[in-house]
């Protein structure tokens, strides 16, 4: 409901209002403005100044977007842990996936390092993949910021794994496309083939399990590109993408037995 522009364009006594607001949006949302106005010590005549600084016409248009607001909140829904593993491993059961581990574990055993990359919760799933392959023999390292230039010197005969839900991060497209220049091979772990990270790496492991964003207040983070994606929390389950990367790294193990 609030964006960082609006809120900085209140004053002192706005401002005030405005954290009134944030913590009793369910009793503001029935509230008449002479109710609001005696319980935060403001004017009606603030309230209605406000009220137009959220591009509202008056205070009744306001209460309706908080109670659209309200409402979109109801509708979020978190599906189980055991519903997204077993949505996983039913069509793991059904496709190639194994095919595309041996594939990428192949690739792996050849390099003499590999580079994980990935942001949000995919970069915390790189950390990840780079300390289990660095613990079967194989030495690995992450980015998990979109900033951190990368030198082709330093990446002699290595293989890149890309992390990303959605496969359109942009900032693992860049880097994609700066490794590729190098010569440098990429395998990308996706939740679909079709998106355009899985489009451009040599080889991609999708998982498909069904995406799930929960709406968020949080501030707005460097790495989102889109208002959408600002409004959304992605939530979806990194279960598959640890047992992609485990599978992988066992594989590696095999290989150099």
């Amino acid at each position: 409901m609030f964006t960082a522009e609006m809120i900085a364009s209140l004053n002192e006594l706005e401002t005030s209002l405005y954290n009134y607001i944030c913590e009793n949006e369910e009793k503001v949302a029935y509230m008449r403005i002479r109710e609001l106005a005696d319980e935060t010590h403001v004017s009606t005549s603030t309230i209605l100044r406000f009220c137009r600084k959220l591009n509202c016409e008056g205070f009744s248009e306001f209460k309706t977007k908080i109670k659209l607001h309200l409402e979109e909140i109801k509708k979020t829904t978190i599906k189980s842990v055991e519903h997204s593993v077993l949505e996983f491993f039913e069509r793991i059961s059904q496709g190639n996936i194994n095919e595309n581990i041996k594939k990428a574990a192949h690739l792996v055993a050849e390099s003499n390092n590999v580079l994980f990359i990935g942001t949000g919760s995919s970069g915390i799933m790189a950390e990840y993949g780079a300390r289990y392959f660095s613990s079967v023999g194989k030495f690995s390292m992450y980015i998990n910021d979109p900033y951190f230039p990368i030198h082709a010197k330093l990446l002699s005969n290595s293989v890149a794994v890309a992390l990303s839900v959605s496969g359109e991060t942009p900032a693992i497209i860049t880097h994609i496309n700066q490794l590729k220049e190098q010569g440098i091979k990429v395998i990308s772990i996706t939740n679909s083939r079709y998106s355009t990270i899985s489009k451009i790496s040599d080889i991609n492991i999708p998982y498909y399990v069904t995406e799930e964003r929960f709406e968020t207040s949080l501030g707005r983070n460097t790495h989102y590109e889109t208002e959408e994606q600002f409004k959304y929390s992605d939530i979806t389950t990194q279960v598959p993408v640890v047992y992609i990367l485990e599978s992988i790294a066992r594989e590696i193990y095999k290989l150099k037995g």
